[in-house]
C-alpha cells in the first residue's frame, strides 16, 4: 500500500494525502525561495517530523514505564545552509513537566528520542542539536 499521494497546485503549493487516513498536509515554498509561506515548507517538515518522531518514540518508552508525558512541549527551529541549499542544522527543545522523574527515567526517554528512527535518517551532516529541560 502506498503511504501518500502528492498532487502539485501549482504556484508553488502541495497537497499530500496519507493513504490510509485520508489526512492531508499542504506545503509551499518559504519566503526566502520565491514562495508565499502560507503552510509548511518541505524543509520545515522534515524538522518537524523529527520532532514528532522524538517525542512519539519518548510516548511509547513513557507508556511502557507508566510516565505521563502528556503537556509536553517542543519549540523547533531549522536552519538552511546557502549553498547548496540545504538543511544546515535542525534545534529541538523539549519543555517536559517536571513530574519526579528518576535520572535513569530521564535518561532513558532522552537515548529513545536521540535514536527515532528519522534521527537515524537524517544525513549526519545535518547538525541535531537537542535539548531537555524539565520543568
Amino acid at each position: 500500500m502506498n503511504t501518500s499521494e502528492l498532487v502539485y497546485q501549482g504556484d508553488l503549493r502541495t497537497v499530500a494525502t496519507h493513504v490510509f487516513s485520508g489526512t492531508q498536509i499542504f506545503t509551499d515554498a518559504p519566503l526566502d525561495n520565491n514562495g508565499k509561506a502560507q503552510s509548511f515548507s518541505p524543509t520545515d517538515l522534515v524538522a518537524t517530523a523529527l520532532a514528532s518522531c522524538m517525542v512519539t518514540i519518548m510516548g511509547i518508552e513513557a507508556n511502557r514505564l507508566n510516565i505521563n508525558l502528556d503537556d509536553t512541549k517542543l519549540v523547533v527551529k531549522k536552519h538552511m545552509a546557502i549553498n547548496p541549499r540545504r538543511i544546515s542544522s535542525i534545534e529541538i527543545k523539549f519543555d517536559i513537566p517536571e513530574r519526579n522523574l528518576t535520572l535513569d527515567q530521564k535518561r532513558v526517554l532522552e537515548n529513545r528520542a536521540l535514536n527515532c528512527p528519522v534521527a537515524k535518517s537524517i544525513h549526519p551532516d545535518i547538525l541535531q542539536e537537542i535539548s531537555f529541560i524539565y520543568s
